[in-house]
């Protein structure tokens, strides 16, 4: 065993020698090449250049578009409500949804037996308060007159009471004559104040009978009224929406029925961040009469519409933040209320600005600019406004100078790049169209006739553009992809 250990010891060691021997006889080969090539050392690293599209900065008046998103409303809604309760016996043809009515249009009638007979009792009640009225104005004439004759008869007896007192004065009369002409005036007297009671009932009886004249009025009118309500009119000319209504069913009073919308009335509510909102101020606390354009994304057509800032709203709602504006849109072609839309708000000009791409700004608030013999200087900007793909910054002392559009983790400031200008503008390129085969020409026009919530010039439209021999390829895509949605 001892034999056999020490044997593998030596075999080992003479392995390691023999490595080391190896190593360096190959080291000494390696010295001796150099020795022999003249000693001199590699040759020197190259400066890497990059490539960067750069184009010169142009400062100016730019006009920031601030976008937001919205929906339609009306400024002009009416909710239509049953007037009394009964029986529908007639319904309009234009009383259902989407359907157009107009001003004074009778939309529904209810059953009006029970009013009729409601008003013929009011109209024979005011008869009998009329003729009321008149016996009462009789009976006053009457009183008065009874009065008149009571007095006259009155002044008759005491006349004949002073004659008595006269002859009993020359001693040719006698007491009991005096004493019976007393009498006689007395019951004359008491005679006068009956008759004026019943003057004073008889007045009573004719402002009683005027009162209930007037009552009787009162009801004959309430009751024409209840008849009148039995017809429902459109208070102006409108689009029906949200209509629950049918010939025969039995409504109550004041049950919503419809709703009466002014499609030419329309406004666009959108909210906006208050950085946004005090951008919209200009220099002052009132809110310019900024022009709006509304925009519906319809399978690629899109609808626009002109719009102008009207009014914000007065407070802000619980869990809300930003501020509600209300633009009155002019003319709103194939907009209905509802409509989620896109919304962009010219904000005063911006002078003294440079329009650049988003990819030329960076995270750290800096552009690279073109410097001497082709490097990139960093350069620090004030970004004002973002705009979509671009931004709007102000680089004092930089016009003309050339920045680079797309930054990249390999550009840096001192980089050298080889710049690639754009040597001419070109036309803007045509729409992209693309053919279609009759099967698949035909499944997209069935699929835009058979939506119903695309506007029919909208829809007429597209399908003019679909039955050509090149259609474009984003309304193709669009209408794809809902189809498969």
């Amino acid at each position: 065993m001892r034999f056999f250990r020490r044997a593998l010891t030596g075999l080992f060691l003479l392995a390691v020698t023999l490595g080391l021997l190896a190593m360096a006889g190959q080291t000494i080969f390696g010295a001796l090449q150099d020795r022999m090539s003249g000693g001199g050392g590699g040759m020197p690293a190259r400066e890497r250049v990059f490539s960067a599209e750069v184009a010169p900065i142009v400062v100016g008046t730019q006009t920031p578009i601030l976008t937001a998103f919205g929906e339609i409303r009306s400024r002009r809604t009416l909710e239509l409500r049953a007037p009394a309760e009964g029986t529908v016996i007639e319904l309009s043809p234009n009383v259902q949804e989407g359907g157009a009515v107009t001003a004074g249009e009778v939309l529904m009638r209810i059953d009006p037996t029970q009013a009729d007979s409601a008003l013929a009792s009011a109209r024979t009640d005011l008869r009998d308060a009329e003729a009321e009225l008149a016996d009462a104005a009789a009976a006053l004439t009457l009183a008065d007159e009874d009065v008149t004759a009571a007095r006259r008869q009155a002044e008759l007896r005491t006349r004949a009471l002073e004659r008595q007192n006269d002859l009993l004065a020359r001693g040719v009369g006698s007491a009991a004559a005096v004493e019976t002409a007393e009498l006689a005036a007395a019951t004359a007297a008491q005679a006068v104040l009956s008759r004026r009671q019943a003057l004073a009932q008889a007045e009573a009886r004719l402002a009683q009978a005027q009162t209930a004249l007037e009552r009787r009025t009162i009801a004959l009118a309430e009751a024409a009224r209840a008849r009148d309500e039995t017809v429902l009119r459109a208070a102006f000319d409108g689009v029906l929406s949200g209509v629950t209504l049918v010939e025969g069913r039995l409504v109550n009073r004041n049950e919503q029925i419809a709703r009466l919308i002014d499609p030419d009335a329309l406004e666009v509510a959108f909210r906006i961040s208050t950085a946004q909102y005090a951008q919209l101020l200009r220099d002052g606390a009132v809110l310019p009469d900024a022009k709006v354009r509304v925009i519906l994304d319809v399978f690629g057509m899109d609808l626009a519409s002109t719009a102008t800032l009207t009014r914000e709203s007065g407070a802000v709602e619980a869990g809300q933040s930003g501020r509600l504006l209300f633009a009155s849109i002019d003319v709103p072609r194939g907009l209905r209320v509802g409509d989620f839309v896109r919304v962009e708000v010219e904000e005063p000009p911006l002078d003294a600005v440079a329009r650049l791409p988003a990819t030329a700004y960076g995270s750290d608030e800096r552009i690279l600019v073109l410097g001497e013999e082709d490097r990139l200087q960093s350069v620090a900007v004030t970004l004002l406004r973002r705009q979509g793909d671009e931004v709007l910054v102000r680089a004092p002392g930089l016009e003309g100078r050339e920045v680079v559009l797309a930054r990249t983790p390999v550009l840096g400031d001192g980089i050298r790049i080889n710049p690639i200008r754009e040597t001419g503008a070109d036309a803007p390129p045509a729409p992209q169209t693309i053919a279609l085969d009759p099967e698949r020409r035909a499944r997209l026009i069935a699929f835009v006739e058979a939506n119903g919530f695309i506007p029919a010039d909208v829809k007429a439209n597209m399908l003019n553009q679909l039955s050509q021999d090149e259609v474009p390829a984003q309304m193709v895509a669009r209408i794809e992809s809902r189809m498969g949605s």
